[in-house]
């Protein structure tokens, strides 16, 4: 069973920076992307960074220059760099592996930017 867990989250002040990791656990075959979403209270999952295998990183408009998404497809992990963050930054960060028949979700991690 294909398990994705989440670290790195936590509270920072506005300028501040967090390393958020995701790894995998479990047998992934055929790999298409992995990336993360974010979801604020009262609002809908959405796409901060994905990167596709043999692709390159896509980024939301609003974390563009800020955030920088890694992959180790060998270690199945996959990280976010996030500098610069700003207050509505906040939002429970989710890791996404998809392959080209399923897509797979970690529990979530909290990141919250406030002085």
């Amino acid at each position: 069973q294909v398990q994705l867990v989440e670290s790195g989250g936590g509270l920072v002040q506005p300028g501040g920076s967090l390393r958020l990791s995701c790894a995998a656990s479990g047998s992934i075959a055929n790999i298409a992307a992995m990336g993360w979403y974010r979801q604020a209270p009262g609002k809908q999952r959405v796409l901060v960074a994905t990167m596709p295998t043999g692709g390159t990183a896509n980024y939301a408009d609003s974390v563009k220059g800020r955030f920088t998404i890694t992959r180790d497809t060998a270690k199945k992990s996959v990280y976010l760099q996030m500098n610069s963050l700003k207050p509505e930054d906040t939002a429970v960060y989710f890791c996404n592996i998809r392959t080209f028949s399923n897509s797979y979700w970690g529990q979530g991690t909290q990141v919250t930017v406030s002085s």
